[in-house]
């Protein structure tokens, strides 16, 4: 029968230390201040648009560009940035537009020019760049190749004169 006291006081307990732990966790959680949920921001800010690079020596190479946006509340409209523009470039068609160029073209003999056509690989920053291009240039002077022996033999010919003199 003791037995039996025992083990009602020790569940006893424990039930009211479980009950105590309860209390203690919903007091504490009702305790605590709710935070107010992060408002999103919806930012007014436009998208960057930036200007064409401008190489700091030369037509190529290290420059900056700058970039503006606009909005009511934006911390930052203006910003500059540093770029690069590849020398090995066709200028004529914008530094930050590159090409895949096509073999040349025959010659044209009414205009003495032959052409090819480029299609676009690849714009730097999103710049505004044409699809296709096409470039000309003279077709130059159409020239024979010498045969490798009458330079042999001129060598050979002087070489004689000069033994004999």
């Amino acid at each position: 029968m003791q037995q039996q006291q025992q083990q009602r006081r020790l569940f006893t307990a424990a039930l009211l230390a479980l009950v105590f732990i309860l209390a203690a966790v919903s007091t504490t959680e009702a305790g605590k201040k709710e935070k107010p949920e992060k408002k999103a921001k919806k930012s007014d800010c436009g998208e960057w648009q930036w200007s064409v690079c401008v190489p700091t020596n030369g037509d190529c190479g290290l420059g900056t560009r700058e970039g503006t946006r606009t909005g009511a509340e934006c911390k930052q409209t203006t910003k500059t940035q540093k770029c690069k523009i590849p020398c090995n470039w066709k200028k004529q068609f914008g530094a930050e537009c590159k090409y895949q160029f096509q073999a040349w073209g025959e010659c044209d003999l009414n205009t003495a020019l032959k052409t090819r056509t480029g299609n676009l690989k690849r714009a730097l920053h999103n710049a505004d760049c044409q699809k296709t291009v096409t470039i000309s240039k003279p077709c130059g002077k159409l020239t024979k190749p010498k045969p490798q022996e009458s330079k042999k033999k001129k060598k050979e010919g002087k070489k004689q004169e000069k033994m004999l003199d």
